[in-house]
């Protein structure tokens, strides 16, 4: 019964109902209904996890999220990371974490991953790690590309929260399953493959306002271009860099 997971479950439920935000689901039936998977999903926003999930229950699935490790510290989180088999990551060990999710993955359970890391500023696809490749070689399942789009106008990098009732309309696409096998980089380069073509093909039906910070500049919108992006990662980089080292 998982009475946390199904609590966080129900919780979704209303703060989606609440905000009157419209979820629309294409391809829900790529996602297994029994065993493993790696769920490769883009990242645009900081609750894009939600509609993800909600993709998930919608084929009676419950999605295991890889989570940096950081998140622990907090009390709450950290009690329903302990409760609902989410995966702590810790970026500059991840050797443990990564087991586990192969470990999760073998024993029938669905894993999402970001291929990306962390969000992407330019809201196009960044460099992937190549993580969830290997995962779905390892447990040999396959990877499940999965694209959410309009979650990163509710809360993103650099803009701040919208978390009212804005109604806001986020889609939900999964493309083609990618089966296994090859190389780590040939499976990644199929991932990503997959993953553009069906993010260009969600783009192509969503409204896009000119100049709206939340739309690629490719698009027209007043995002920074995937260059302009990697410069502002590669700041904020150094300046958590230095600020490690001052409070040594």
């Amino acid at each position: 019964m998982e009475p946390v997971f199904r609590t966080l479950e129900i919780a979704a439920g209303v703060a989606v109902k609440a905000t009157g935000t419209a979820i629309t689901f294409h391809g829900l039936d790529t996602i297994p209904r029994i065993g493993g998977a790696v769920i490769a999903i883009n990242h645009t926003s900081y609750v894009d996890f939600v509609p993800a999930a909600l993709a998930a229950k919608q084929r009676g699935r419950r999605m295991r999220f890889m989570i940096k490790s950081e998140m622990q510290k907090i009390a709450p989180v950290n009690f329903l990371i302990r409760h609902s088999k989410t995966i702590p990551v810790d970026r500059s060990a991840g050797a443990d974490s990564y087991a586990m999710a192969v470990t999760e993955l073998r024993d029938g359970e669905i894993v999402g991953v970001y291929p990306e890391a962390t969000i992407s500023r330019s809201f196009e696809l960044k460099e992937f790690k190549s993580g969830a490749a290997r995962m779905a070689l390892e447990a040999q399942v396959p990877i499940i590309p999965l694209i959410v789009w309009g979650a990163q106008r509710i809360w993103t990098k650099d803009h701040p929260k919208s978390l009212g009732r804005n109604k806001t309309p986020i889609a939900v696409a999964v493309g083609a399953q990618i089966v296994p096998t090859g190389t780590a980089e040939q499976v990644a380069a199929a991932m990503r493959a997959e993953m553009t073509a069906v993010l260009d093909r969600v783009q192509s039906q969503y409204p896009h306002p000119e100049g709206a910070y939340w739309v690629p500049k490719r698009l027209g919108g007043g995002a920074p271009s995937p260059v302009e992006a990697r410069a502002l990662d590669e700041a904020e980089l150094a300046e958590r860099a230095r600020r490690r080292m001052e409070n040594r």
